[in-house]
């Protein structure tokens, strides 16, 4: 009875601690969506509740109404596809040279993007303005994208390298044996077993552009070529700030393709993980 006891008491307190972690965890997204539904500018009112009294949707209706909302959603898409689908690529090929290819300097290269983790990417700046200002992509999204790509590759190489030091080299000699070559042991064998890193990496690159004013800012400016972060910030300082109801709706519908990604490679993380746990 007293071991009963103790495992009730247990899951008990397992309940809590698991409940007090999801409502810190909903408790800005409730809060930015009830605000996004008040009638003011304001955030904080003295009618403001978790059920507001006078729910009103023209916040959302003004994003599409009165700015290039949806311009700036279709710039960001764009560059956030384009930059997880080259970041993979980049990253999968990369590690993979550094994980199963022996060439002179792969020691040194390894160290060498470790070491570029060290500097933040803010200290890059001045000298990426000016190399994209030299080979004309300034104020382009393809340079955005080499930007976000560029970027990812050394840590995301490293995440990639050690997922993949830890499958077994005997499938791909079985391969050899058989007569395949080198692209298709990859593709064939070594993908389809790195697939969970490949979805997180590819989560990490999609979410980047969406999150990200700095780069933006500093590489478009021209309006039509604006993300989402880049056009409202300038929403909610075009009139001394007093749009924060506005720019709270517009942050919610920002965060709706991370969310659907998240959810579509959720059963693709959990079933690569079972896989590759028995991959040798």
């Amino acid at each position: 009875m007293n071991q009963r006891m103790r495992e009730s008491i247990s899951l008990g307190v397992s309940y809590l601690i698991i409940f007090i972690m999801i409502l810190f965890v909903l408790f800005p997204v409730i809060w930015t969506f009830v605000s996004s539904l008040n009638p003011g500018d304001n955030l904080y009112t003295s009618e403001m509740s978790f059920i507001p009294k006078n729910p009103s949707w023209r916040h959302y209706n003004k994003l599409f109404k009165e700015t290039n909302f949806t311009l700036w959603y279709r710039n960001t898409l764009k560059v956030a596809v384009a930059t997880s689908v080259l970041t993979v690529i980049l990253v999968t090929f990369t590690a993979y040279a550094f994980s199963r290819l022996e060439f002179y300097g792969r020691k040194v290269g390894l160290i060498v993007m470790l070491g570029l983790q060290m500097f933040p990417g803010i200290m890059n700046m001045v000298a990426m303005y000016v190399l994209l200002n030299l080979i004309g992509l300034l104020d382009t999204h393809l340079g955005l994208i080499i930007i976000y790509a560029g970027g990812s590759i050394p840590y995301n190489t490293w995440l990639m390298k050690g997922y993949m030091d830890g499958i077994t080299k005997s499938l791909e000699e079985a391969a050899i044996i058989d007569g395949a070559s080198k692209w298709a042991i990859m593709w064939r064998i070594i993908f389809p077993l790195i697939l969970p890193m490949v979805s997180v990496i590819a989560i990490f690159s999609f979410v980047s552009p969406f999150g990200d004013f700095l780069f933006a800012r500093l590489v478009l400016t021209t309006p039509t070529n604006w993300t989402l972060a880049v056009g409202l910030h300038d929403f909610i300082n075009a009139r001394f700030g007093q749009r924060y109801t506005q720019f709270a709706a517009g942050s919610l519908l920002a965060a709706l393709p991370i969310t659907i990604l998240y959810l579509s490679l959720q059963g693709l993380l959990i079933g690569g993980l079972t896989k590759g746990s028995v991959k040798g």
